[in-house]
């Protein structure tokens, strides 16, 4: 009988010692990532967040294999750019090597323009001129992002960078950040999404200039939906947008109430003076307002205003919309 239990035994510690090592040696089955350690993160949190992105098979044999080379406190805090397909042998050394120098976090913010973006980089050292030529015409984009296709062949990437925060090796350059921004756009545009857009008849290019107007307008996603449904009815009317987003875009000045002056601009992008859509995005949209957009709340409102501390004003008529301008704006 003892022979039997010692048997068994060994038998178990044979099965755990070469699974252990199976989970070590063997990759995630993963492609590249990027993974972040704050400044203080125990081994613990380390490997639950590890865990949680299936870069690690097992949280154990990752605590347990820095256990064995007595590591436990020597990470290294920083952005990882790692492999595809990296086991945790491999990841373990990495951590304990630290990520170098070449990595650094670029975060886009929704609603800025290519331009904004440009500036964004040139103050963090990356090329705002190379950018602007690379994002130029979606030509050089399209045939591997099918997204860009029903864009007029004039277009530029505006609208289809998408907001995010991205780590980029400093080395590879803009040119790896635009990639990232369009791979996390299709991703984002998920196929459910691409299906109730055509459904109704519309393109990509017109929802996501839309969602840019809407993007410029107005800051929740309620409200987001509100407006999207206000800007589609005034289109399917054939009544201007009237959107005030448009006109900043055209001076810069990013006003609450635009100045009339301003409204008397000639530009395609004026909504006070042409009816339709602008000839393309006027800024970035996040995924809210490309959701507000292809699935707006219906309402009964025409008319829509923000104040300066932000509030959204709704009216259903014209006469009700001037009160309201009276009211909240002068």
């Amino acid at each position: 009988m003892i022979k039997i239990i010692i048997k068994l035994i060994l038998l178990l510690a044979f099965v755990f010692f070469f699974g252990f090592v199976f989970y070590v040696f063997s990759g995630n089955g993963q492609s590249e990532s990027n993974f972040i350690i704050e400044e203080g993160q125990s081994v613990n949190q380390i490997s639950k967040n590890l865990y949680e992105k299936k870069l690690i098979k097992s949280k154990f044999v990752f605590e347990t294999w820095l256990w064995l080379k007595k590591s436990e406190d020597k990470v290294v805090a920083g952005v990882y750019n790692l492999p595809a397909g990296i086991s945790t042998r491999h990841l373990s050394n990495l951590l304990l090597l630290g990520p170098g120098n070449s990595q650094q976090s670029i975060t886009l913010i929704e609603g800025w323009t290519r331009q904004m973006m440009a500036d964004y980089l040139a103050k963090n050292s990356l090329s705002d001129d190379e950018f602007m030529s690379l994002s130029a015409s979606k030509k050089d984009w399209q045939d591997d992002y099918d997204f860009l296709l029903d864009a007029p062949e004039s277009a530029s990437l505006e609208g289809y960078i998408f907001p995010d925060t991205y780590y980029i090796d400093s080395q590879k350059g803009v040119e790896s950040l635009i990639i990232k921004s369009l791979n996390n756009f299709d991703q984002k545009l998920s196929e459910d999404i691409r299906q109730e857009i055509s459904n109704q008849g519309k393109t990509i290019f017109e929802v996501i200039t839309l969602a840019s107007i809407v993007e410029r307008e107005v800051p929740s996603l309620s409200d987001k939906k509100k407006v999207a449904d206000i800007f589609l009815k005034r289109l399917s009317a054939d009544i201007g947008l009237q959107s005030d987003a448009t006109i900043n875009y055209i001076t810069g000045k990013g006003l609450v109430q635009p100045s009339y002056a301003d409204l008397q601009i000639d530009s395609p992008y004026n909504t006070y003076k042409y009816r339709g859509l602008p000839p393309g995005p006027i800024a970035n949209p996040g995924l809210d307002s490309i959701i507000a957009v292809v699935y707006p709340a219906s309402n009964p409102y025409y008319y829509f205003l923000t104040t300066k501390d932000g509030e959204v004003i709704y009216g259903r008529t014209y006469e009700e919309h001037l009160a309201n301008k009276e009211k909240y704006l002068d």
